[in-house]
This record gives structure tokens, sequence and C-alpha cells, in this order.
């Protein structure tokens, strides 16, 4: 799990340029700052599927999607992907996704699946690429700028959260 920020998980920290204020500078085109789309997993059948959808959705609207360069076009492709592992990872360790919240700032999306489960994902150690099964906090790790896990207060499941990069 990622400990690479000053600040602690599920705070963005101040946006590039601040003094810790919210900064007044214009997002970039990539996204509206400051949004948080929720989707409503717990129960619900086809949960990767429905959440891919769902981001793909988010991304339309904040019009990274569709994309104008091949650049843009890979940073929505890995935001789809992460979205998948994740609610994957819910599905098969932890008794199933509760929910899926996307929030997005100017430079960076913030993806979170909240469930129920009581273990903590980790990368697979040793990483074996020609095995089956197993890659999907790997590739979380390779493709998000930072991850990791926050317990829920109550004891009961945790919050698995990503960041990636909004394209330039």
């Amino acid at each position: 799990m990622s400990t690479t920020r000053p600040y602690p998980p599920g705070d963005l920290g101040p946006e590039p340029g601040s003094a810790g204020a919210s900064a007044a500078a214009p997002a970039s085109a990539a996204a509206p700052a400051g949004q948080v789309r929720r989707l409503r997993l717990a129960g619900t059948k086809g949960a990767v599927a429905r959440a891919r959808d769902f981001a793909r959705e988010a991304l339309q609207d904040w019009g990274w999607l569709p994309a104008a360069t091949a650049d843009q076009r890979a940073a929505a492709e890995d935001v789809l992907l992460v979205v998948s592992e994740l609610v994957t990872n819910a599905c098969l360790h932890a008794e199933g996704p509760e929910e899926l919240r996307l929030r997005c700032a100017s430079k960076v999306l913030r993806l979170e699946v909240s469930d129920l489960g009581a273990g903590s994902p980790a990368p697979r150690t040793p990483h074996r690429a020609g095995r089956p099964g197993g890659h999907g906090m790997f590739i979380v790790q390779r493709l998000c700028l930072d991850w990791g896990v926050v317990r829920n207060a109550d004891g009961a499941g945790k919050t698995v959260w990503a960041e990636l990069a909004a394209p330039s």
C-alpha cells in the first residue's frame, strides 16, 4: 500500500499552486473540480459492468471522452481498467462492493470502492506475469499515482481508493 503523501488518505491535499486554500485557478478541461459521483452497488448483479458504465458516463460528462488525443484516450482507459479491478476485487475477496465513488479534483481523479470485507488488498509478491489471476492490485499500483485502504470507523469494512492523473 502506498504511503507516499504527506497528508492522510482521503485528503487530496492542496491544489497545485495554492497556499492550502481552495485554488481559484480554473480546472483543466478534463473535469470540473470538486465533483463527486456515487453509485450504490450493494447486492447488484453485474457490478463490474455497471461500475464501468457509470465511470464511462462520468468521464463523458467531464470531457475525458470522447478523447481528442491518444494520451487522453489512454487516461480514460486507465480509469475504466482501475474501476474494473477495484470492483472485481471487492466481488472476489470482500463479499461484494457497497459503493463506487468518483471524486474529481482539477488534476486528479480519485476512485473509491467501499466494501464490508475484513481483508486488505495488496499486490501479489512476487508478481508472476505468466500466471492467471492475482494481477488486479499490481495493475492498480502501476497505473495510479497513489492508492490505499481506509478502514471504516465502525470497524466493519473498508474503502479502497486509487488516484489517477487527469489527462493533459
